[in-house]
């Protein structure tokens, strides 16, 4: 089985390098030079809470891609949401017969990916583990393997076998569910996502600190409670991730709470900075649009409004066109919605 993972940063290189220790055919494609580089030099380095393991991976850059004639079996993509559509078409034609796209990415992207290659070759995936990257080769991993977790699933339940492949080759990276209702759990990681990805990147502070700063945490389950109701709205249920269990799963507004209570329990550290606040640190773009404006995109179709979510995107829009610092001078601006 020939595999290849599209967009290595610190996810995809995290991993890709678990399955490549596993003694699976692994390539690395990614459009960080310097990233690229460095692997080829030195492998990739995954610094753990508890140790460190550098595995030696085949690095492509992305102009190297039309060099490949032999097709994946299985594309595990891992670019921004917002790439989505044109990494899929990148690999498109390297992908065999019955190969798969497994989209480990926020948002709903599921369906950029089916429209390219089709509903019968993609996988759906949830993915919950902190890690991050600022130099090239080098991933910071902050949850083990064994606290790693994630659903895959099939947007046709006739075919859960494909998802099952999927979930026996990513297990190497940590605990695999196999979903029978994807898009509702993907809609689930959002409602986690809609609470802390960008308002603590507003504050310019890690997560946990932002969940200290007085209001900001009654803030986050507002807007997980938006994200929510929008996935009602979209014809999605409430459904278990991140391991919970049928009984678990209540209303929409205290399950935006409890989900949100998962990912600062279990899957951060101290110093955990979301990916957005990550994104902006290396002056890129973040998933605004593909999170919190999706919940008002949703929401406004129905005639309800959003107005946690919208004020959101309105301030990291506000950042990402450099009329506005992200500060932790921000939060009087955050709360005065």
């Amino acid at each position: 089985m020939k595999i290849a993972f599209v967009g290595t940063g610190a996810q995809g290189a995290g991993i890709g390098a678990d399955l490549t220790r596993a003694g699976l055919d692994v390539t690395f494609i990614e459009q960080w030079p310097a990233h690229v580089e460095a692997m080829r030099e030195r492998g990739i380095e995954v610094r753990f809470p508890s140790h460190t393991e550098v595995t030696p991976v085949r690095a492509l850059h992305l102009c190297e891609v039309a060099t490949l004639r032999e097709p994946f079996d299985i594309v595990f993509l891992l670019v921004k949401a917002y790439d989505s559509r044109w990494a899929v078409e990148l690999i498109k034609p390297l992908l065999a017969d019955d190969g798969l796209v497994v989209g480990l990415q926020n948002g709903m992207s599921i369906d950029d990916v089916a429209s390219i290659v089709g509903r019968e070759r993609t996988i759906g995936a949830v993915i919950e583990m902190a890690s991050n990257m600022f130099e090239p080769g080098i991933v910071n991993r902050q949850t083990e393997v064994a606290g790693s977790w994630f659903a895959v699933g099939a947007l046709d339940p006739a075919l859960r076998e494909r998802a099952e492949l999927v979930q026996s080759v990513l297990r190497h990276a940590g605990t695999v569910e196999v979903s029978d209702d994807i898009r509702s759990s993907k809609w689930m990681k959002l409602v986690a996502n809609a609470g802390e990805l960008v308002p603590s990147a507003i504050l310019d502070v890690p997560l946990a600190e932002a969940v200290r700063m007085p209001g900001v945490h009654e803030f986050m389950i507002e807007c997980g409670k938006e994200a929510a109701r929008a996935a009602v709205a979209d014809g999605s249920r409430l459904v278990p991730i991140f391991g919970l269990t049928d009984d678990q799963v209540t209303g929409p507004d205290q399950y935006a709470q409890d989900l949100l209570g998962e990912v600062l329990d279990k899957y951060s550290l101290p110093d955990t900075r979301t990916t957005v606040l990550q994104d902006w640190m290396k002056g890129r773009r973040g998933e605004v649009a593909e999170v919190n404006g999706l919940v008002v995109e949703v929401l406004g179709r129905t005639g309800e409004a959003a107005p946690y979510n919208a004020h959101t995107v309105e301030l990291a829009r506000q950042i990402e066109a450099g009329t506005l610092e992200r500060s932790p001078k921000n939060l009087e601006l955050l709360l005065g919605l």
